[in-house]
């Protein structure tokens, strides 16, 4: 077993070496530009927060959003599943009143065209078939009867995690066999596998900073050849497994950025963010990762600050950067999910200016 966890921390440091030699090279601007009133909504309806963006095969656009919210002014239930034409057109609410809606975080679409969503706040994974309809769910939501149901705490050391369930949820990914990989998220920091037909295959993770280990993986994505990308948010980094779970390699972002940058919100972040502590807000630090299809596939990552967007190779060698932090199109307030059908359009979900933007970029375009 050690030798075993020594060759893995050895591949990668050897990548880690790699990515930050390649970070010393000039990184261009990515031209793009943001399509205005994308989605329309009807007089009567609202997006909150939006947490998760996804389109389907038809070009069918579905937005998480943290609307609709009912309840106490703190701790209200605000999670509401919107679905939209290619067009931008509105067609329908999924799921209203739904008993898993209490905290909206992403929506994804598997290859079979289910929409399936992750509420961090009921701690559930819900698919959905194409009638909007609930066909399968991971997990449990704490009894209201309860007397100890109340937000979810951080002990440290922190309690060891249950199979079948999850503690603060965040994302969801399919392997070729239809497999699903889950990030298992805020608190036990581990990606869960289940079967295409729902069966419990496993976990691996725990919190921590060493290979394997993660703090807040809060975006996964798979590629083509079943590699497992996970946004290990809170250590900065991408980490790459196969399907068991065993690390391959890892990527960091390393982009020089404007000193005088503002964020989108609250103080500018004192850094470098100590060791040891989470790198939410560091420059690079992925809140989201997004492979596009197709035979050449790149790989998609934002960040809260500076405020980008990130276009790599899948070996993680960045090929460009777009967009900064503010409330203006083009600019990001925490993109918190990236949907992105082919190379050059990206749909971006946005918490603080409860939004998506459509946008298309030109690569081959002057800065």
């Amino acid at each position: 077993m050690n030798r075993k966890f020594l060759r893995m921390a050895a591949m990668i440091a050897g990548v880690a070496i790699a990515s930050a030699s390649a970070s010393a090279q000039t990184v261009p601007q990515i031209a793009f530009d943001s399509v205005p009133n994308p989605l329309h909504l009807p007089a009567d309806l609202y997006f909150g927060e939006v947490s998760g963006v996804a389109v389907n095969s038809q070009g069918h656009v579905f937005a998480f959003s943290r609307g609709n919210t009912t309840g106490p002014a703190y701790g209200a239930a605000a999670a509401q599943l919107l679905e939209f034409a290619p067009d931008g057109q509105f067609i329908r609410e999924i799921g209203h009143n739904l008993y898993a809606w209490s905290f909206a975080h992403a929506v994804k679409i598997d290859p079979e065209d289910n929409i399936w969503v992750t509420d961090k706040g009921s701690d559930l994974v819900v698919k959905f078939d194409h009638d909007g309809r609930v066909a399968m769910v991971f997990g449990r939501k704490q009894e209201a009867s309860d007397e100890d149901t109340a937000p979810l705490k951080h002990p440290k050391p922190p309690l060891p995690p249950v199979d079948g369930l999850f503690r603060q949820v965040t994302d969801i990914a399919w392997d070729a066999a239809g497999n699903g990989y889950i990030s298992d998220g805020y608190i036990n920091s581990r990606i869960a596998r289940v079967s295409h037909d729902g069966e419990w295959l496993g976990s691996w993770g725990s919190p921590g900073s060493g290979p394997g280990q993660m703090i807040t993986p809060h975006s996964i994505a798979i590629d083509a050849e079943d590699h497992v990308y996970v946004a290990d948010r809170g250590n900065r980094r991408i980490q790459v497994f196969d399907t068991k779970g065993i690390p391959l390699r890892q990527i960091t972002i390393d982009v020089p950025y404007d000193p005088d940058a503002k964020p989108a919100i609250g103080n500018r972040p004192t850094l470098p963010i100590p060791a040891g502590t989470p790198q939410t807000m560091a420059p690079g630090s992925p809140w989201t990762v997004c492979i596009t299809p197709g035979p050449h596939q790149v790989l998609y990552a934002s960040d809260a600050f500076p405020g980008r967007i990130y276009k790599m190779s899948l070996d993680g060698t960045v090929l460009g950067v777009l967009g900064s932090s503010g409330k203006q199109l083009r600019q990001f307030g925490w993109i918190h999910e990236i949907a992105c059908p082919s190379e050059n359009t990206l749909f971006v979900a946005e918490l603080l200016n409860w939004r998506v933007q459509k946008l298309i970029l030109h690569p081959q375009a002057p800065k």
